[in-house]
């Protein structure tokens, strides 16, 4: 393993397996309808995350350390990357600004708290649920 992956570890997030959080994988428009109809009953995060930044890395990381939020709500990952059109949507029809790495609360199908860098933290999201 290179210094660089010691470091800042694999870009890949799927091989990591040391994750408090169950993600749900976001990687169609058509789920959008689903992260809206699920946030009626139950707040959702939606994580927009870049595979290739290390700040995206770093933030992600944290976030899932601190996550102590199991059964409040569901949580989705967006690799961004890979599905630019899921993010520009989020963006659009939440209305926010893109922004990465970056985190969304919906609840009732309207984003109620989103932050980037390093402002994600899990007891911020606290005063919202």
């Amino acid at each position: 393993m290179s210094l660089f992956k010691t470091f800042f570890g694999s870009s890949d997030h799927a091989s990591s397996t040391n994750s408090k959080i169950q993600w749900n994988a976001l990687v169609d428009l058509g789920q959008l309808n689903d992260v809206i109809e699920l946030s009626n009953d139950k707040p959702v995060i939606i994580f927009k995350h870049s595979t290739r930044c290390n700040v995206s890395r770093m933030a992600l990381r944290q976030f899932e350390n601190e996550f102590d939020l199991d059964n409040k709500v569901t949580p989705f990952l967006l690799d961004l990357l890979n599905h630019r059109d899921v993010s520009a949507e989020i963006a659009r029809q939440f209305e926010v600004e893109h922004q990465s790495p970056q985190v969304l609360l919906i609840s009732k199908g309207k984003s109620v708290y989103d932050a980037s860098h390093s402002d994600i933290a899990v007891e911020a999201l606290h005063r919202y649920l």
